[in-house]
């Protein structure tokens, strides 16, 4: 699973975006949206490969350099929004190494893969400063980072804001609780299902222990 909730990373790069907005006034609109989705962007890999093939925790900070270099220059909405994009996918792969470790129940502190850094070759171990997505400390670091720019921004950047902070309280309190309905449908579905499933999803399925 993840280390922390998406919607955490999506608000850290809106942060980001409005911590530049402040100064450069080609922050648009788009750079937030491009900020959000760059936050985002390294989880896609949750099924392939989890935070190995889309986490990259030392190149995307050296993107990110040129890509905000280019924006000063050129100065466009674009420009920023590409910037702002590599900014934040950095900082999702950086805070991974944070978090939890890669596991179907990360708050046991079993696993010690956190972030694979391909600069490093090796897998990152996690520092569990957040135990994992969903925790409580989760969601705070959420809320942390919303509230500052919830005081600059309105309009639908705000409403974005106030959007995802609601699903991150609901992921928070059903965290756990998802975990053990997954396992006993993992434990239903067909076995050419189940080889498609991530090892983690089924390891301590398989292994008997359901406990949480």
């Amino acid at each position: 699973m993840a280390t922390m909730m998406a919607t955490t990373h999506a608000l850290v790069g809106i942060a980001i975006a409005a911590a530049a907005a402040v100064a450069v006034p080609e922050v648009t609109l788009l750079g937030f949206i491009a900020a959000a989705a760059g936050g985002v962007f390294p989880d896609l890999d949750l099924y392939a490969g989890h935070r190995r093939t889309l986490h990259y925790p030392v190149y995307f900070g050296l993107a990110a350099v040129p890509a905000v270099l280019l924006a000063l220059v050129v100065a466009t909405p674009v420009a920023w929004a590409l910037a702002l994009f590599l900014l934040a996918a950095a900082a999702h792969s950086i805070m991974d190494a944070a978090g939890g470790g890669l596991e179907l129940r990360p708050w046991r502190g079993r696993s010690q893969r956190a972030v694979y850094s391909h600069y490093h070759r090796r897998w990152l171990r996690p520092r569990r400063y957040v135990r994992y997505d969903g925790a409580p400390e989760d969601l705070a670091l959420g809320a942390i980072v919303a509230v500052p720019v919830l005081v600059t921004v309105e309009g639908p950047i705000a409403l974005g804001i106030w959007a995802l902070l609601l699903v991150s309280v609901v992921y928070t309190l059903v965290r756990k609780p998802m975990v053990a309905a997954a396992e006993w449908l993992f434990e239903r579905v067909p076995s050419t299902v189940q080889t498609r499933l991530p090892d983690r999803f089924l390891e301590e399925t398989v292994n008997g222990d359901t406990k949480s």
